[in-house]
């Protein structure tokens, strides 16, 4: 096993998949979270060596803690596994469709976290990234000319739950960082995905957008830390 392990959540497709392959090709040995066991397996078998199936359903707290009950040291977690289930605005949406969104794009980051906290506490440099969005920026949402509103529908489950990760992105980030943790949000951009498949047209890689996450779980020692950044690096609004 390589001396440094990593857990992407969600892995077995999209963006997850590309950090866990990119994460692996650098040398990780990569737990590759998935809530569906053979789809996991699949993933583990493309990427190859360096890559391991976990199952995990974030929310499942049974499952959640098998998992962790497998992971002895853990240096880098990427929250990544998230949904969205559908485009519409708040009075559209329903009480129903926030639950079910922030169980799993919001609490379900909160348990895996949590359980693997003693794990990355093992690890001389320990990294979470959560994987957010740019329309969860209540400065780009409400500016004069405000964006992600045309055409979207709202998406308001899915971009409050973001919200709302990000805001646990700045927590995690205050009280961890003493024990030397780097805890980072990262806006992917719009990427061609089951999430988002309509951003095929924008010509949205997956890949690319995997990048920001790994440039993210390497963050050296003097790196940022309860930071919002786009795949590129470049500062996000909060």
């Amino acid at each position: 096993m390589n001396d440094r392990t990593a857990l992407v959540t969600g892995a077995n497709k999209g963006i997850g998949k590309h950090i866990a392959r990119l994460l692996a090709a650098g040398g990780f040995t990569v737990y590759v979270g998935s809530r569906d066991a053979e789809r996991g397996r699949r993933a583990v078998a493309e990427i190859g060596d360096g890559a391991l199936a976990l199952d995990l359903d974030v929310t499942d707290p049974r499952s959640v803690a098998a998992a962790a009950a497998r992971v002895d040291r853990l240096d880098v977690l990427v929250n990544n596994a998230g949904i969205s289930v559908s485009l519409d605005p708040p009075q559209a949406s329903g009480v129903a469709e926030f639950r079910e969104t922030f169980e799993t794009n919001v609490f379900g980051v909160v348990a895996v976290t949590n359980a693997f906290l003693p794990a990355l506490r093992r690890s001389a440099r320990p990294r979470i990234v959560n994987v957010s969005s740019g329309t969860a920026s209540l400065a780009w949402s409400t500016g004069p000319n405000p964006q992600f509103l045309t055409g979207a529908g709202g998406a308001a489950a899915y971009r409050s739950s973001k919200a709302a990760l990000n805001a646990l992105t700045v927590l995690y980030a205050l009280t961890l960082d003493g024990e030397g943790f780097k805890v980072n949000a990262l806006a992917p951009g719009a990427r061609a995905t089951d999430l988002t498949p309509r951003a095929a047209a924008l010509g949205g890689d997956p890949a690319e957008g995997a990048e920001g996450a790994v440039r993210l779980a390497l963050l050296p020692d003097d790196g940022p830390t309860g930071g919002f950044f786009s795949w590129d690096g470049t500062p996000v609004p909060w």
